[in-house]
């Protein structure tokens, strides 16, 4: 048995792209249009790690997409966190559960899908503003 991917559905294509790609750092590896099925699949992977992919599956007709907690979270980690944390900042992310212990933050797609970021190896040192930040809404 072999992991293939996690499929998210997003409401708004090219705002979810803007997230995941631009902010997030993703890179998109293929895409199909079904015109029959009315639907667009965009498959997302971090750089150098293709085997892990992530499914952005947006359907043309619109629909009410609930929650995004229930599905629980997709976790990356990162070379830096404090720096992954400040740049999506910077691009106007709010950083829902900021890594106050150096280890582990939680941001959310524009969906409500929740992302964990986790720090390679050791936790980096206790730093502000991130240590003494409070929690932004659900993580």
């Amino acid at each position: 048995m072999k992991y293939l991917h996690t499929m998210v559905r997003v409401t708004d294509l090219d705002e979810s792209l803007e997230f995941y790609c631009n902010h997030l750092g993703l890179r998109e590896i293929r895409r199909r249009d079904s015109t029959g099925g009315r639907f667009t699949l965009v498959f997302l992977a971090a750089p150098g790690n293709e085997d892990a992919q992530v499914e952005l599956t947006h359907n043309w007709d619109p629909e009410a997409l609930g929650g995004g907690r229930n599905f629980g979270h997709l976790a990356y980690e990162v070379e830096d966190i404090y720096a992954v944390c400040e740049r999506l900042r910077d691009n106007g992310v709010v950083i829902r559960r900021p890594p106050r212990d150096g280890r582990m933050a939680f941001v959310r797609s524009p969906d409500g899908i929740s992302i964990e970021l986790l720090q390679q190896g050791e936790a980096l040192p206790q730093r502000e503003p991130w240590a003494s930040m409070p929690n932004q809404g659900e993580w």
